[in-house]
């Protein structure tokens, strides 16, 4: 209850609302939001989703995550139709840093990705050409698109607009009932309302899927396939990282489920 009755406060004054010209718009009374801010009351599911509107910010956000860290709702990225906190990891030079989802942890990738936490305890590299924008590694798994095995990674580049798909291009996409897959992306919204999913491997065959499915896309930027020479010295040494951090991540999971 917490971290939602300090969000209430701290997002009302984002917006510069006083507590009575907020409940005049939410149509409840100045003490009710009153006794959120001031923990001394929960809102109900109801208003949870009512405050969710009116932030245009999910309710797991609002419910999980400490966002008295964002002074500016431009800094909150969109997905769908409301916004969440965007972790970026920066290095002691302020530079950003590329988490990477290690194989075991991509299981739970679904249940984390808004979660700051998880995200923080991700391993985490730089590369010298991902200069702009948010970049993040995935483990591959499959054989449906070659030349990529089960077992190699990709890096890709967050897009924050499922307009912003380039026909043909390949992407990593976080999915409602898939969860993670790489696929090759057609943007079809504007005939039949869904994003088409191609496979490179034609034994599989093309599936559509409606936007409100898709939670998160990432454009394809480089990959490390296991058998292949490693595209730079400084990957290969992080992909190695991973493998011995995988440990560690399982070691704060157990403790973390007694």
């Amino acid at each position: 209850m917490k971290k939602i009755c300090k969000n209430i406060a701290h997002l009302r004054h984002l917006k510069g609302l006083s507590q009575e010209s907020m409940a005049e718009k939410l149509s409840i009374t100045r003490s009710r939001l009153s006794s959120w801010e001031e923990h001394r009351a929960a809102p109900p599911i109801e208003m949870l989703i009512q405050l969710s509107d009116f932030f245009s910010i999910s309710i797991d956000s609002l419910v999980k995550i400490d966002l008295t860290k964002v002074q500016d709702l431009r800094d909150l990225l969109k997905i769908g139709g409301n916004r969440i906190l965007f972790p970026v990891m920066v290095d002691q030079d302020q530079n950003d840093l590329i988490e990477l989802v290690p194989l075991k942890a991509s299981a739970g990738y679904l249940d984390g990705y808004a979660d700051e936490e998880f995200i923080e305890n991700l391993p985490r590299i730089s590369l010298p050409y991902a200069t702009s924008g948010k970049f993040r590694g995935f483990p591959i798994k499959g054989d449906s698109m070659p030349p990529l095995e089960s077992g190699a990674y990709v890096i890709g580049s967050y897009v924050e607009s499922i307009d912003d798909i380039k026909d043909g291009d390949t992407y990593v996409v976080l999915t409602q009932n898939d969860g993670l897959v790489y696929k090759r992306l057609y943007n079809t919204l504007d005939t039949d309302g869904t994003i088409q999913f191609h496979s490179d491997n034609k034994a599989y065959l093309p599936y559509h899927m409606k936007p409100e499915a898709i939670f998160e896309i990432w454009h394809f930027v480089c990959s490390l396939n296991p058998t292949d020479r490693p595209v730079s010295d400084l990957l290969y040494n992080a992909i190695q990282d991973i493998q011995n951090s995988l440990v560690g991540l399982n070691q704060k999971a157990l403790g973390g489920s007694n």
